[in-house]
Protein backbone atom coordinates (compact mmCIF):
# COMPACT_ATOMS: atom_id res chain seq x y z
CA UNK A 1 0.00 0.00 0.00
CA UNK A 2 1.79 3.06 -1.02
CA UNK A 3 -1.05 5.56 0.83
CA UNK A 4 0.24 8.83 2.74
CA UNK A 5 -1.67 9.77 5.79
CA UNK A 6 -2.14 13.51 6.08
CA UNK A 7 -3.81 14.14 8.94
CA UNK A 8 -3.05 18.12 8.76
CA UNK A 9 -5.22 18.55 5.90
CA UNK A 10 -8.38 17.11 7.74
CA UNK A 11 -6.87 18.76 11.31
CA UNK A 12 -6.34 22.22 9.70
CA UNK A 13 -7.42 25.12 7.58
CA UNK A 14 -11.30 25.08 6.07
CA UNK A 15 -11.64 20.99 6.28
CA UNK A 16 -11.20 21.79 10.46
CA UNK A 17 -13.91 24.29 10.55
CA UNK A 18 -16.14 22.08 8.80
CA UNK A 19 -15.44 19.41 11.46
CA UNK A 20 -16.11 21.72 14.42
CA UNK A 21 -19.47 23.24 12.31
CA UNK A 22 -20.51 19.56 11.86
CA UNK A 23 -19.75 19.00 15.99
CA UNK A 24 -21.60 21.88 16.97
CA UNK A 25 -24.60 20.73 14.86
CA UNK A 26 -24.14 17.60 15.76
CA UNK A 27 -24.14 18.64 19.57
CA UNK A 28 -27.31 20.80 18.79
CA UNK A 29 -29.27 18.66 17.57
CA UNK A 30 -28.77 15.42 20.09
CA UNK A 31 -28.87 17.92 22.68
CA UNK A 32 -32.64 19.49 21.36
CA UNK A 33 -34.03 16.28 21.00
CA UNK A 34 -32.96 14.54 24.51
CA UNK A 35 -35.40 17.43 26.01
CA UNK A 36 -38.01 17.23 23.79
CA UNK A 37 -37.84 13.24 24.16
CA UNK A 38 -37.59 13.25 27.64
CA UNK A 39 -40.35 15.48 27.72
CA UNK A 40 -42.64 13.60 25.49
CA UNK A 41 -41.61 10.03 27.02
CA UNK A 42 -42.76 11.55 30.45
CA UNK A 43 -45.88 12.73 29.39
CA UNK A 44 -46.82 9.35 27.34
CA UNK A 45 -46.05 7.30 30.55
CA UNK A 46 -48.40 9.76 33.01
CA UNK A 47 -51.04 9.15 30.08
CA UNK A 48 -50.43 5.14 29.93
CA UNK A 49 -50.30 5.20 34.00
CA UNK A 50 -53.95 6.75 34.39
CA UNK A 51 -55.52 3.26 33.60
CA UNK A 52 -57.64 5.46 31.14
CA UNK A 53 -58.18 2.38 28.58
CA UNK A 54 -58.42 4.60 25.46
CA UNK A 55 -55.48 6.70 26.31
CA UNK A 56 -53.81 2.95 27.49
CA UNK A 57 -54.54 1.98 24.05
CA UNK A 58 -53.24 5.15 22.52
CA UNK A 59 -49.56 5.25 24.30
CA UNK A 60 -49.49 1.88 23.91
CA UNK A 61 -49.89 1.92 20.19
CA UNK A 62 -47.61 5.04 19.91
CA UNK A 63 -44.75 3.16 21.91
CA UNK A 64 -44.72 -0.02 20.18
CA UNK A 65 -45.09 1.67 16.63
CA UNK A 66 -42.30 3.69 16.94
CA UNK A 67 -40.14 1.66 18.96
CA UNK A 68 -40.81 -1.44 15.87
CA UNK A 69 -40.17 1.16 12.67
CA UNK A 70 -36.37 1.61 11.60
CA UNK A 71 -35.38 5.20 12.35
CA UNK A 72 -34.13 5.66 9.00
CA UNK A 73 -37.42 4.96 7.81
CA UNK A 74 -39.22 7.80 10.24
CA UNK A 75 -36.46 10.37 9.11
CA UNK A 76 -37.55 9.91 5.15
CA UNK A 77 -41.17 9.94 6.53
CA UNK A 78 -40.96 13.14 8.12
CA UNK A 79 -38.89 14.50 5.38
CA UNK A 80 -40.87 13.80 2.13
CA UNK A 81 -44.16 13.47 4.47
CA UNK A 82 -44.66 16.02 6.65
CA UNK A 83 -46.57 18.26 4.15
CA UNK A 84 -49.21 15.80 4.45
CA UNK A 85 -49.32 15.52 8.38
CA UNK A 86 -49.10 18.84 9.32
CA UNK A 87 -50.68 21.81 8.77
CA UNK A 88 -49.61 24.11 5.92
CA UNK A 89 -48.75 27.29 7.86
CA UNK A 90 -46.54 25.05 10.03
CA UNK A 91 -44.38 23.43 6.87
CA UNK A 92 -43.80 26.85 5.45
CA UNK A 93 -42.49 28.06 8.72
CA UNK A 94 -40.75 24.89 8.30
CA UNK A 95 -39.13 25.58 5.00
CA UNK A 96 -38.07 29.02 5.37
CA UNK A 97 -36.24 27.89 8.01
CA UNK A 98 -33.76 25.06 8.65
CA UNK A 99 -35.74 22.57 7.21
CA UNK A 100 -33.51 18.98 7.54
CA UNK A 101 -32.59 20.09 11.14
CA UNK A 102 -36.39 20.23 12.64
CA UNK A 103 -37.07 17.17 10.75
CA UNK A 104 -34.34 15.29 12.28
CA UNK A 105 -34.97 16.79 15.91
CA UNK A 106 -38.82 15.20 15.19
CA UNK A 107 -38.16 12.14 14.16
CA UNK A 108 -35.33 11.61 16.85
CA UNK A 109 -37.25 12.78 19.32
CA UNK A 110 -40.02 11.02 18.37
CA UNK A 111 -38.49 7.58 18.01
CA UNK A 112 -36.19 8.45 21.28
CA UNK A 113 -39.61 9.16 23.57
CA UNK A 114 -40.66 5.89 22.84
CA UNK A 115 -37.97 4.00 24.76
CA UNK A 116 -37.90 6.60 27.45
CA UNK A 117 -41.74 5.99 28.05
CA UNK A 118 -41.08 2.65 28.61
CA UNK A 119 -37.83 3.39 30.76
CA UNK A 120 -40.07 5.83 32.40
CA UNK A 121 -42.59 2.91 33.33
CA UNK A 122 -40.40 0.93 34.16
CA UNK A 123 -38.85 3.35 37.19
CA UNK A 124 -42.87 3.86 38.73
CA UNK A 125 -43.79 0.60 38.54
CA UNK A 126 -40.61 -0.23 40.58
CA UNK A 127 -42.11 2.82 43.24
CA UNK A 128 -44.17 0.71 46.00
CA UNK A 129 -47.78 1.64 44.89
CA UNK A 130 -49.18 2.35 48.42
CA UNK A 131 -46.77 6.09 47.96
CA UNK A 132 -48.82 7.09 45.11
CA UNK A 133 -52.25 5.78 47.43
CA UNK A 134 -51.08 7.66 50.16
CA UNK A 135 -50.22 10.90 48.16
CA UNK A 136 -54.09 10.62 46.81
CA UNK A 137 -55.65 10.14 50.50
CA UNK A 138 -53.78 13.43 51.53
CA UNK A 139 -55.65 15.17 48.37
CA UNK A 140 -53.59 15.27 46.03
CA UNK A 141 -54.96 14.76 41.71
CA UNK A 142 -52.99 12.09 39.97
CA UNK A 143 -51.14 14.52 38.45
CA UNK A 144 -49.62 16.32 41.43
CA UNK A 145 -49.37 12.49 43.06
CA UNK A 146 -47.02 11.61 39.89
CA UNK A 147 -44.86 14.71 39.74
CA UNK A 148 -44.07 15.08 43.55
CA UNK A 149 -43.87 11.91 44.92
CA UNK A 150 -43.26 9.08 41.99
CA UNK A 151 -41.73 10.66 38.99
CA UNK A 152 -38.73 12.04 41.25
CA UNK A 153 -38.65 8.86 42.84
CA UNK A 154 -38.87 7.24 39.63
CA UNK A 155 -36.32 9.52 37.20
CA UNK A 156 -34.08 8.70 39.89
CA UNK A 157 -33.83 5.03 40.02
CA UNK A 158 -33.64 5.39 35.77
CA UNK A 159 -31.12 7.72 35.34
CA UNK A 160 -28.33 5.23 34.28
CA UNK A 161 -30.61 3.87 32.01
CA UNK A 162 -32.13 6.85 30.06
CA UNK A 163 -28.39 8.14 30.22
CA UNK A 164 -28.09 4.94 27.81
CA UNK A 165 -30.77 6.27 25.74
CA UNK A 166 -29.11 9.49 25.22
CA UNK A 167 -25.93 8.18 23.85
CA UNK A 168 -27.86 6.27 21.61
CA UNK A 169 -29.44 9.11 20.38
CA UNK A 170 -26.11 10.61 19.90
CA UNK A 171 -24.98 7.83 17.53
CA UNK A 172 -28.23 8.00 15.91
CA UNK A 173 -28.01 11.56 15.07
CA UNK A 174 -25.71 10.37 12.40
CA UNK A 175 -28.59 9.21 10.22
CA UNK A 176 -29.95 12.95 10.02
CA UNK A 177 -26.85 12.97 7.14
CA UNK A 178 -29.44 11.28 4.92
CA UNK A 179 -31.81 14.28 4.51
CA UNK A 180 -29.26 16.70 4.20
CA UNK A 181 -28.29 17.43 8.05
CA UNK A 182 -24.93 18.85 7.93
CA UNK A 183 -23.56 17.22 10.84
CA UNK A 184 -20.42 15.00 11.91
CA UNK A 185 -20.66 12.46 9.67
CA UNK A 186 -22.33 14.40 6.47
CA UNK A 187 -18.60 16.89 7.26
CA UNK A 188 -16.76 13.38 7.13
CA UNK A 189 -18.73 12.61 3.68
CA UNK A 190 -18.03 16.21 2.15
CA UNK A 191 -14.42 15.97 3.32
CA UNK A 192 -13.82 12.66 1.55
CA UNK A 193 -15.46 13.83 -1.59
CA UNK A 194 -13.42 17.12 -2.01
CA UNK A 195 -10.37 15.61 -0.73
CA UNK A 196 -10.59 11.80 -1.06
CA UNK A 197 -9.13 11.48 2.55
CA UNK A 198 -11.93 9.61 4.01
CA UNK A 199 -10.23 7.29 6.10
CA UNK A 200 -8.44 10.31 8.24
CA UNK A 201 -12.26 11.97 8.18
CA UNK A 202 -13.87 9.68 9.71
CA UNK A 203 -11.13 8.59 12.26
CA UNK A 204 -11.29 11.89 13.25
CA UNK A 205 -15.27 12.21 13.54
CA UNK A 206 -14.96 8.90 15.03
CA UNK A 207 -12.89 10.31 18.22
CA UNK A 208 -15.31 12.67 18.46
CA UNK A 209 -17.86 10.47 18.77
CA UNK A 210 -15.80 8.23 21.24
CA UNK A 211 -14.33 11.37 23.28
CA UNK A 212 -18.46 12.71 23.44
CA UNK A 213 -19.88 8.89 24.74
CA UNK A 214 -17.08 8.89 27.07
CA UNK A 215 -17.82 11.82 28.44
CA UNK A 216 -21.74 11.12 29.36
CA UNK A 217 -20.07 7.50 30.68
CA UNK A 218 -18.24 9.44 33.21
CA UNK A 219 -21.11 11.00 34.29
CA UNK A 220 -22.96 8.11 34.44
CA UNK A 221 -20.16 6.51 37.00
CA UNK A 222 -20.32 9.62 39.02
CA UNK A 223 -23.76 9.24 38.95
CA UNK A 224 -23.80 6.16 39.86
CA UNK A 225 -20.92 5.71 42.93
CA UNK A 226 -22.85 9.08 44.62
CA UNK A 227 -26.28 7.27 44.23
CA UNK A 228 -25.39 4.27 46.03
CA UNK A 229 -23.42 6.24 48.62
CA UNK A 230 -26.56 8.43 49.28
CA UNK A 231 -28.52 4.71 49.68
CA UNK A 232 -25.41 3.60 52.42
CA UNK A 233 -26.05 6.56 54.32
Amino acid sequence: MNYEFNWMLVLTGEYRDWIIKGLIITLKISGLSIVLSMLLGTIITTLRMTRIKILEWITISYIEFFRNTPLLIQLFFWYFGSYVVLPEVINQWLYAHNYEFAVGVVSLTIYTSAFIAEEIRAGILSIPKEQMEASRATGLSFIQAMSYVVLPQAFRIVIPTLISQFLNLLKNSSLAMTIGVMELTYMARQIESYSFRGFEAFTVVTLLYIAISLIISLGINIYNKKFLRMIKY
